[in-house]
């Protein structure tokens, strides 16, 4: 007797690829990682505790002879991120879905933040405002590693709340034979409000004021003595003060035991009039343009036609093109804003955005080197800026308490 297997014929069907289009293959190579990884990480059990070798853990993808949109990626890469579980559960604990936290860094690519720090990397920013990706050396990413551990804890002990850098992810990318590491983090600055001044404070008065060349960029970072000469004052009121203070004052206990220093308090100021002034310019040219009113009806001398359907018609800034901005303080994406005041007709004249920067350099032979000689130049009563991890923040600490009200 004989059998007949019957063969089902399957048509193939290419895969669809997802692109991922930038204007240099580091970043196209940043954004394939980081969707590929985060895929992964969704198929993986995330445990309920973190065990020690989550810390030193890491993934390691390799790509060759990558064909998929060669236009914009090489075609050999590799892409490692760093402690994977660990940086997963930062994200949730400061409430940043994955699914979210991918798609800002991969639907488009990221551009160069206005503010540039002193580190000598660059600081680019996520389409959607939302996340910064900074370039670092081997160095940071080694002490990241140092201090990932106590930092996850002070984290969970506070429940999130810190004025710290908010840690996403850690990555280090391999395309034409260079290695760039980079390091996510939530935007200090807001994704809603423009900011009119920025200021890099250390509480110290030595070298401490923007250059020539700092003041030409479009979002200069003025320093501790422009701050001084400039009589800026944070107006918060006493209890939003009270609570800011006591959590810059366990932030910078925390760095002080770590022995880190040289870190900044980061100060923008987003100017609540000059950002009405700003709106209502935009919204008057939007209707002039277009023949409109705020209601957006046909204008009776300008022969335009109405809005076209499907359009939103110009009623607030928020919906006119070329402004991307709400002009609305909104706490739960906010994270480091603190609303100024209001004034006698009700209106706030400042909202500020106050974090800890740049947070990662130790207080090792090399600072000490540099300490002794600023001091020979500067005299042992000098307020210079780098001294020992206690006095560091002592001073800044100090100074801070000072400036806002």
């Amino acid at each position: 007797m004989s059998t007949h297997s019957k063969r089902k014929h399957i048509k193939a069907v290419s895969q669809k690829v997802k692109l991922f289009r930038a204007n240099e293959p580091l970043l196209s190579v940043f954004m394939w990682g980081v969707n590929h990884t985060i895929s992964a990480l969704s198929h993986v059990n995330i445990p309920v505790m973190l065990m020690p070798d989550d810390f030193k853990a890491f993934t390691k993808t390799r790509v060759d002879n990558h064909m998929f949109n060669k236009e914009n990626m090489p075609s050999h890469f590799k892409v490692k991120e760093y402690c994977p579980i660990v940086f997963r559960n930062l994200r949730e604990r400061f409430s940043v879905d994955d699914t979210d936290y991918m798609n800002s860094l991969t639907k488009s690519q990221p551009v160069l933040a206005k503010y540039q720090g002193r580190s000598g990397g660059r600081i680019l920013i996520s389409y959607d405002n939302k996340f910064l990706i900074t370039t670092s050396g081997p160095e940071e990413v080694e002490q990241m590693h140092h201090i990932l551990k106590q930092y996850h804890q002070h984290i969970v002990e506070n429940h999130g709340q810190t004025l710290l850098p908010q840690y996403m992810g850690m990555y280090r990318l391999t395309v034409e034979g260079g290695e760039t590491y980079l390091i996510i983090s939530k935007n200090v600055l807001s994704k809603n409000l423009p900011i009119h001044k920025v200021y890099d404070l250390k509480g110290s008065t030595i070298d401490r004021q923007a250059s020539e060349k700092e003041k030409a960029k479009d979002l200069p970072a003025y320093k501790d003595n422009d701050f001084v000469e400039e009589g800026v004052k944070l107006i918060v009121g006493p209890e939003a003060k009270e609570k800011f203070m006591e959590k810059l004052t366990r932030d910078v206990g925390f760095l002080t035991n770590l022995h880190l220093m040289d870190y900044s308090l980061l100060v923008g100021i987003h100017d609540c009039q000059t950002g009405r002034d700003a709106a209502d310019a935009l919204q008057e040219e939007y209707e002039n343009e277009n023949g409109t009113d705020a209601e957006g009806s046909e204008s009776d001398n300008g022969g335009q036609k109405p809005t076209p359907p499907g359009t939103p018609s110009p009623k607030t800034a928020v919906e006119v093109a070329p402004f991307d901005f709400d002009l609305e303080f909104h706490p739960e994406e906010d994270i480091y804003g603190i609303p100024g005041t209001e004034e006698e007709d009700g209106n706030r004249k400042e909202v500020y955005y106050l974090a800890l920067i740049q947070v990662l350099t130790e207080y090792n032979a090399q600072k000490r080197t540099a300490h002794a000689m600023k001091t020979v130049k500067h005299g042992t009563r000098a307020d210079i800026s780098t001294v020992g991890p206690e006095q560091f923040s002592r001073r800044l600490l100090d100074f801070v308490a000072k400036v806002i009200e």
